[in-house]
């Protein structure tokens, strides 16, 4: 396999270092409890560190995982006055074969089968772009609100579903959730129908809200 070169990070007791990750956090592991670290609020791609033991001297580690599988390793250890409090990740992946970084890898999600995050990522920006219109007439329209489905792609057991959803009022429209449900179909009026509710495992343009007279496609 290949090996994860670590970054080296300097920690303080009475500072926080703050550092910027290009996807949100999904897991954090830290060597030791001379360290703490914490996702800052309202901001998932960004870890507070810090030590909570003053002076420690033997160098700990700690490993970052985020949602688009990228795997950072550090080095950390202690200083009275860290060289940087703020460090922006992307800054500090260095090539290797292959272009890629000697310093990040990629991480395998459970729930996504055989596909890395990044090729996820890929594809559904490759469906955004193209913006094909494969399915026609599956839409709901409503208040002034019309939802719509253009595509549905399959790919290594995952299935990628185009959609749209149009705004002809004048007002803002907040979209709360979207979930997927299998529903049986009932063969008799006897019959009880039975529903599986599914949650998406990954979104693209996942907006909250849509804009007034305007059209958004996730």
């Amino acid at each position: 396999g290949r090996t994860v070169i670590p970054y080296g990070l300097e920690v303080t007791f009475d500072k926080t270092t703050h550092l910027i990750f290009p996807a949100p956090i999904r897991y954090v592991d830290l060597g030791s409890a001379n360290i703490v670290a914490a996702k800052a609020e309202s901001a998932e791609n960004v870890l507070r560190v810090k030590a909570s033991v003053k002076d420690f001297e033997t160098e700990t580690n700690m490993s970052v995982i985020c949602t688009d599988g990228s795997f950072y390793a550090f080095n950390v250890k202690y200083a009275k006055e860290p060289e940087k409090l703020s460090l922006e990740m992307v800054d500090f992946l260095h090539s290797g074969e292959g272009n890629l970084p000697s310093n990040k890898a990629d991480i395998y999600f459970k729930e996504l089968g055989n596909e890395t995050p990044t090729l996820v990522r890929l594809l559904m920006s490759t469906i955004h772009k193209q913006d094909k219109r494969l399915v026609k007439h599956i839409s709901a329209k409503q208040f002034g609100m019309q939802f719509g489905l253009k595509a549905i792609y399959a790919h290594n057991g995952l299935l990628y579903f185009h959609t749209s959803i149009r705004n002809t009022t004048n007002m803002r429209y907040q979209i709360d959730y979207v979930t997927f449900k299998v529903v049986d179909k009932a063969v008799t009026t006897q019959t009880a129908i039975q529903e599986t509710i599914l949650q998406p495992l990954r979104a693209y343009n996942d907006l909250a809200v849509v804009a007034p007279k305007s059209e958004l496609r996730t």
